[in-house]
Order: C-alpha cells, then sequence, then structure tokens
C-alpha cells in the first residue's frame, strides 16, 4: 500500500471510487472534493485545485493549504482509500474538522487499510512539522474512532455540532 498524489491516470478509477461511495451511501470524507467537482466540473479541474491546494502562500481564507493521496494497492493499483492533510487549521478546522479526512471505500473495509493509511498520513503530518495531529469523527462512527484509537488517538472533546447536525468526537494523536 502506498500513497499516490493524484494523477490524470486515476481519472477512471478515482471516478470508480467515489460512485462506489454513493453508491453504498457512504460519508464522502478526505476526498478533497472530488465528488463536487465530478458533479460540477471536472477531474481535470480537481486535479488543479489539489495542486493549488498545496501552494502555502497562496491558498484564499478560509481555506487552507492541504494534501491530498489516493490510498493504493500495489498489486492491482486500485484506489481502496483516500486521505486530506491539511497542513493548517482555520477557526472551523481547530474545533470541528481536524487535520485529516479520510475514507475507505466500501468493499475494501474491515482490512486494516484505514487504521494504515492514517498512520502514514500522521507520519507526513510529522514531517512538515506536525507533532499534535486532530482528527474527528462523527460518535455514530465506532469504526472511525477505532482506527484513530489504533493510531494513539486520545479522545479530548465531544461535542454537537451544528454545522454536521451530530456529536463529534474530536482526537488528538502526538508522536
Amino acid at each position: 500500500m502506498k500513497l499516490v498524489f493524484p494523477e490524470l491516470k486515476y481519472k477512471e478509477k478515482a471516478t470508480e471510487y467515489i460512485n462506489e461511495l454513493i453508491e453504498y451511501g457512504s460519508e464522502i470524507n478526505g476526498t478533497g472534493g472530488l465528488d463536487g467537482f465530478l458533479e460540477e466540473s471536472t477531474y481535470e479541474a480537481w486535479l488543479e485545485k489539489v495542486r493549488h491546494d498545496i501552494d502555502i502562500a497562496n491558498v484564499e481564507k478560509p481555506r487552507v493549504p492541504a494534501l491530498t493521496y489516493f490510498y493504493v494497492r500495489e498489486e492491482d493499483d486500485r484506489i481502496v482509500g483516500m486521505i486530506n492533510i491539511r497542513l493548517a487549521l482555520n477557526d472551523f478546522l481547530k474545533e470541528e474538522g481536524g487535520h485529516i479526512g479520510y475514507s475507505v471505500r466500501p468493499t475494501e473495509r474491515r482490512k486494516h487499510y484505514a487504521t494504515n493509511m492514517l498512520k502514514a498520513a500522521v507520519e507526513v503530518c510529522n514531517r512538515v512539522g506536525i507533532n499534535e495531529v486532530f482528527v474527528s469523527c462523527d460518535k455514530e462512527n465506532p469504526a472511525s474512532a477505532g482506527t484513530i484509537r489504533n493510531n494513539g488517538g486520545k479522545l479530548i472533546k465531544e461535542f454537537y455540532s451544528e454545522t454536521f447536525k451530530e456529536v463529534i468526537q474530536m482526537y488528538s494523536i502526538t508522536r
């Protein structure tokens, strides 16, 4: 398994990934807005947005610089997950979103991909100097909470989010 920066060659596989999340009625997290771009624009426009997200000096507020990756199984080059790593936090992300958002395609769940993908993302955070990583999930998603705890996450707060209309748990992972 490896984190792969999005490229044009993944267009069909990325579209299949989003379509599977939609087909299964899954929440779409950690995709850097790919689902919206596929609906309203193009994969190519999304690639441009992903490239702009890493231009730290020119990301317009309230957006934050971010890295988006596919989590790819090397044997068959299949995208099994996506992860978005925010390199800074605005007020909303400090309170509710955290540094990392992620998802795993429904047909690949329960294989520890999320745990390993989050571990790789935390390592990226550490490489860029983020030593306390905040990750949130909704309370009704015990699998995600388990993934975070498996990476050393400690629950620091639980609250009702007016934005998401659900109880959110915020965890801290320190290395």
